[in-house]
């Protein structure tokens, strides 16, 4: 799918779907800002909207800047890279297709990018599933290993032509905490 330089899909009137872990996805066609979002990440890059007027970031895609209300935005490349924020670690699954992925973790990432803006305590904080590089939820023994203040960088699980959706993966390139703080168990 080609995307022009708003982020719209040339084919963007049939929307995006797929399959991931025994799940159906969908985003109908009607959903601009996320349809765009998710046809970056089929490409496997990661963009997220720019405010015209603050020039900050912002996510989950919208119709407006969180931050000063604007409508106006452009979809620029961003670094998916940063440290967990908070995570939840799933030991009883809801879905029967994540039963053999237990435990598994939904990690909260706190971006590099626009750490602190626009106040001390703001950023980009993005969810998503942890996995190893080529897309598949992370073993027990790498569950075991991360915790808040791991370093992360996102990686892409193709659910079908057109629609990927984005992961996280322990960054190799980066020095990460000798201990992460790990909720007790």
């Amino acid at each position: 799918m080609s995307i022009n330089e708003n982020g719209n899909s040339a084919v963007n009137a049939i929307g995006a779907s797929g399959e991931y872990l025994g799940m159906q996805l969908r985003i109908d066609a009607a959903d601009h800002e996320n349809l765009a979002y998710f046809r970056y990440c089929a490409d496997h890059d990661f963009h997220l909207q720019f405010c015209t007027s603050c020039a900050l970031f912002r996510y989950p895609p919208t119709t407006a800047c969180p931050w000063c209300g604007h409508p106006e935005s452009d979809w620029k490349p961003v670094e998916g890279r940063g440290a967990i924020y908070s995570y939840a670690e799933v030991h009883h699954a809801i879905q029967p297709t994540f039963k053999d992925n237990l435990p598994y973790q939904i990690l909260i990432v706190e971006l590099d990018t626009q750490k602190g803006k626009p106040g001390p305590h703001d950023g980009i904080r993005i969810a998503g599933n942890l996995a190893t590089p080529d897309g598949r939820l992370a073993s027990p023994e790498m569950v075991a290993t991360v915790g808040i203040g791991s370093r992360v960088r996102m990686v892409f699980k193709t659910v079908s032509d057109g629609f990927a959706i984005p992961l996280w993966a322990i960054d190799e390139s980066a020095e990460q905490p000798e201990r992460p703080w790990r909720y007790p168990e």
